[in-house]
């Protein structure tokens, strides 16, 4: 898959690669939104191995809203893409899944490049409005898949607004010997099941990457074009 990113700008990385995997291994199906599409890089790929989905892309960049359209067509896929801020945005349709690789990021020091800005630091999405609003789109038994910083695992689980319920966290850990920076996961509305803790996943095993990390990647068989 060819993607054409901004030469001065954020660009997808791991924590995408690994997400996409992991939202791969449920049953995708209906209708999906993704949210803060960046280049578009998770959607696309989601579309890619699930044809059939009906895919929604929301992205408040209006740089970036038009790299997700010059990609979509460069790789002949079909998506409703919107430009807009998720928070204001009034959607008409409910889905069946919201995906998302959201900015995260805390702290002071941050980018003097807006669009980096935008995406990386929580300030521009932040967690419990971001959640507020994926309860009120999903269906109602809609699922919400996304990753964030590990280390917020327990704002993850207070903030997640009923009836939301978490059902699958995988935590993914750079090396063996080093903490765990990303966890993904999977909520469902209504659900009654517990919670699914699945292995975790190692980033690079000395200077290369992980077996499964390798793997992932190859999957994902993307190349980046930055312009």
């Amino acid at each position: 898959m060819i993607l054409y990113q901004p030469k001065n700008g954020y660009c997808y990385n791991s924590d995408t690669m690994f997400l996409y995997d992991f939202i791969s291994g449920f049953n995708i199906k209906g209708k999906v939104l993704e949210v803060g599409g960046g280049c578009g890089v998770l959607g696309l790929l989601i579309k890619r191995d699930f044809p059939e989905i009906d895919l929604s892309i929301v992205e408040k960049q209006k740089i970036m809203f038009d790299f997700i359209n010059k990609n979509l067509d460069e790789n002949s896929l079909k998506a409703n893409v919107i430009n807009g801020d998720f928070l204001t945005y009034e959607f008409d349709e409910k889905y069946d899944f919201v995906i998302s690789n959201p900015p995260f990021y805390q702290g002071t020091l941050k980018s003097e490049n807006e669009i980096i800005k935008t995406a990386r630091y929580e300030e521009s999405l932040p967690m419990k409005e971001f959640f507020k609003k994926v309860n009120g789109v999903l269906k109602e038994r809609g699922e919400f898949i996304f990753c964030y910083d590990a280390k917020r695992i327990d704002d993850i689980i207070s903030n997640i607004p009923k009836p939301l319920k978490i059902t699958d966290i995988r935590f993914m850990y750079p090396r063996l010997n080093k903490k765990a920076t990303l966890v993904m996961v999977r909520a469902k509305r209504h659900a009654k099941s517990m919670v699914n803790v699945h292995p975790p996943l190692i980033g690079f095993e000395g200077e290369n990457y992980s077996k499964e990390a390798a793997e992932i990647y190859k999957k994902a068989a993307t190349k980046s074009i930055k312009i």
